[in-house]
């Protein structure tokens, strides 16, 4: 599973030896946080993809990782199973339009893109673990009258 990093200017995808393999990737995935448009969680990500593989591993089902290239897009997709994950809209960014991630911590993400975060990078779990956690008041009952 993918660690997100995140601070003031970037997020970093960061990939595992096995990660870096499979994907054909010799660096971390590094996107502007300005470059970002839209983060949405999804059950099943493998609905998202689109376009043929590019460099990377693609076993339907089980394994998706590396470059997806579409007609006028190319996407970094590391997808494992039917697994929770989180689907990355970019604009502007010279190389990606779009980051497909099997992760746990994507609802973690969308609460830390929303924060002022520090100039050092940091776990994006630990980041939105600061936050406040929004409660709602306790309504009182509604009393209604018996029917007859």
């Amino acid at each position: 599973m993918v660690t997100l990093l995140l601070d003031q200017t970037r997020l970093e995808v960061v990939l595992s030896p096995i990660e870096r393999a499979s994907t054909f990737h010799r660096d971390n995935v590094r996107v502007e946080r300005e470059h970002i448009t839209k983060v949405q969680l999804t059950e099943d990500a493998w609905t998202w993809m689109r376009g043929v593989p590019g460099p990377g591993t693609y076993i339907p089902g089980i394994l998706a990782a590396g470059t997806w290239k579409g007609t006028g897009t190319t996407d970094f997709v590391l997808i494992r199973r039917r697994r929770p994950s989180v689907v990355i809209d970019l604009d502007g960014d010279p190389q990606y339009q779009r980051l497909i991630l099997t992760t746990r911590h994507g609802l973690a993400l969308t609460q830390a893109l929303r924060l002022d975060v520090t100039e050092h990078p940091e776990d994006v779990v630990d980041i939105a673990s600061t936050a406040p956690i929004p409660t709602l008041k306790p309504q009182r009952p509604v009393i209604r009258p018996r029917p007859a």
